[in-house]
């Protein structure tokens, strides 16, 4: 499924054995992850990460156009798990929104992905997702909840649910509910 490694060169993880809190969004911020099919290519690859690269996921949400993660790495590689997680992801959204013609802004997305690659130096064809994920290594339980609270209730924030786990693609869930959400997490 996975198969080159692509590692941006603004990817800082210090403590390759920490635990991260990353964000990453689509180009130009464009919302995506309004259809289930482009949420589920997310909530597989996840799983694969988890399954077969060493990621040990904590705590995820996907809103519209972007994603938030907490994890660490079981092989002290975050990087390299996120960078070919963007990867792969990036492929097969692409693939899935070419091949969707049920898809009313497919044109202008893969224009958008287009011009967003002509822009890049190291992205040939389409560009899907942001260079910069701005990890942030966690180093208490203080800063762990504060993120776990931050990212499980981005969607409360933004209007879509009155409480996090109503929100299907997100581990709050997990933690709010005790019911198994949609990705292998490890409870913080």
């Amino acid at each position: 499924m996975f198969l080159r490694i692509a590692v941006s060169r603004k990817y800082k993880f210090l403590e390759k054995d920490g635990l991260y809190f990353v964000s990453f969004a689509t180009v130009n911020w464009i919302d995506v992850f309004v259809r289930p099919d482009y949420c589920e290519i997310i909530t597989d690859s996840l799983n694969y990460c988890v399954k077969n690269l060493g990621m040990e996921l904590y705590c995820w949400c996907i809103m519209p156009s972007h994603l938030h993660l907490i994890y660490s790495a079981r092989d002290n590689n975050p990087e390299i798990i996120l960078g070919r997680f963007k990867e792969h992801t990036s492929k097969a959204l692409i693939k899935a929104i070419t091949a969707n013609m049920q898809e009313s802004r497919r044109e202008w997305l893969l224009w958008m992905f287009k011009r967003a690659a002509a822009k890049s130096s190291n992205v040939s064809n389409h560009q899907f997702w942001q260079h910069n994920n701005k990890p942030i290594q966690i180093w208490s339980a203080n800063v762990i909840e504060q993120k776990a609270d931050y990212l499980h209730y981005n969607p409360v924030v933004a209007g879509f649910v009155a409480e996090p786990w109503y929100w299907r693609y997100s581990s709050a869930v997990d933690y709010y509910t005790g019911v198994k959400g949609l990705v292998d997490i490890c409870l913080l």
